[in-house]
């Protein structure tokens, strides 16, 4: 009889339970499974980059009227819960958009495969999500212009 695997066993909980509980390891919240880190760069779990428009104010998005045609709404499936900097907000008309620290978030139209960022700037008022970079205000004179 092999009395080594029980011990192994109870050794590998322990260790995992420690981990976890000091916070050296942790598992994902079910809102981190809708995004990724990548380059850099906030994505989906299919890779499309994601967007926050300045013209959205307090959570709430302003892209609406075939401004969503060029920038789609990235759209939480029913019953996803937010966690962390990924928050969740109702869109008119229903359903829920997914934000990233309180700033609804979007996919670019033109962007035509999983990696491409080419909304970056548009306008002036449409940025990719830099999860690791530190958050700056930006100016209050700088203008908001169209889409």
């Amino acid at each position: 009889m092999n009395t080594r695997t029980p011990i192994r066993s109870t050794l590998h909980t322990a260790a995992l339970t420690l981990l976890l509980s000091s916070g050296l390891l942790a598992l994902p919240a079910p809102a981190l499974a809708q995004t990724q880190e990548q380059g850099g760069l906030l994505r989906d779990s299919a890779g499309r980059t994601l967007y926050t428009f300045d013209k959205d104010a307090n959570g709430a998005s302003t892209c609406y009227s075939g401004c969503d045609a060029t920038w789609p709404p990235f759209m939480a499936k029913e019953g996803a819960k937010a966690s962390g900097p990924l928050t969740l907000h109702t869109r008119e008309g229903g359903g829920q958009q997914w934000g990233w620290k309180g700033q609804p978030l979007y996919h670019f139209a033109a962007d035509a495969q999983p990696g491409d960022a080419n909304g970056d700037g548009k306008g002036g008022v449409w940025h990719v999500v830099k999860p690791s970079a530190k958050v700056s205000q930006a100016p209050a004179e700088r203008p908001l212009t169209g889409y």
